[in-house]
């Protein structure tokens, strides 16, 4: 893959066959990134777990403490007095049958769903339009629920979900450059200890193989999982 001039400076910062300490890591993270706009951080932990194992594959949702630094977009399916609660929260989008429909129809103008029980066996039936793009409302994420307003706050609060792709890789945003070291930190030791928590016991040996940070189009960063405290 042909890389930038700028990617090409950027790279010889890092040595590549360092694993850094977590706040260096996210400072060279932050000033290798080469983009004009106010870039993100996202971090990538590749486990040792095997996601076609029910056991193994992992997931769950986070409020991070400083945020992610975008705001989302969240829609909200229920009915009647739910959907007021909802609206009142301060849901983007509200409805039932029709906006399910309209989102059949191709509408994705949305970064979160969340829908109460009594609505998912319609949703349901989006699960191959909703799934591969990590849409699907889940009990595991705190996005099928009764209480739509705590879900609706969390969501636009900062709340980010995790889980692997098919080799066992998670990857999660943790903010924006501007965020700076410290703050990227709060919110990537929020991430590491989820994680490390929602190890599967089944798993032998060790759990993380390795943990990167890199800022959007930028270098990847390796990162000492032993400097996490």
């Amino acid at each position: 893959m042909k890389r930038g001039k700028k990617y090409i400076e950027a790279a010889k910062l890092v040595d590549s066959k360092k694993a850094y300490p977590v706040l260096e890591a996210l400072d060279l993270a932050c000033k290798t990134s080469v983009v004009k706009f106010d870039a993100a951080v996202d971090v990538a932990f590749r486990l040792n777990i095997d996601p076609r194992k029910a056991e193994q594959n992992i997931r769950g949702a986070l409020v991070l403490p400083n945020g992610t630094g975008k705001t989302k977009r969240v829609l909200v399916i229920a009915k009647g007095a739910k959907a007021t609660e909802a609206t009142d929260a301060g849901a983007d989008y509200v409805g039932d049958t029709e906006i399910i429909q309209k989102i059949s129809q191709g509408w994705l103008e949305f970064d979160t769903i969340i829908a109460t029980p009594d609505m998912m066996g319609q949703l349901g039936r989006l699960g191959k339009l909703l799934g591969p793009k990590g849409l699907m409302p889940n009990p595991k994420t705190g996005t099928v629920t009764m209480d739509v307003a705590k879900a609706v706050k969390e969501a636009k609060a900062g709340k980010v979900e995790y889980r692997p792709d098919k080799v066992g890789n998670i990857q999660v945003t943790l903010g924006k450059v501007s965020f700076g070291a410290q703050k990227l930190n709060e919110n990537l030791k929020a991430v590491y200890d989820a994680i490390m928590k929602a190890r599967p016991s089944t798993i032998k040996g060790g759990y993380v193989k390795n943990i990167s940070v890199a800022s959007s189009m930028g270098p990847g960063i390796k990162v000492d999982p032993y400097s996490f405290n």
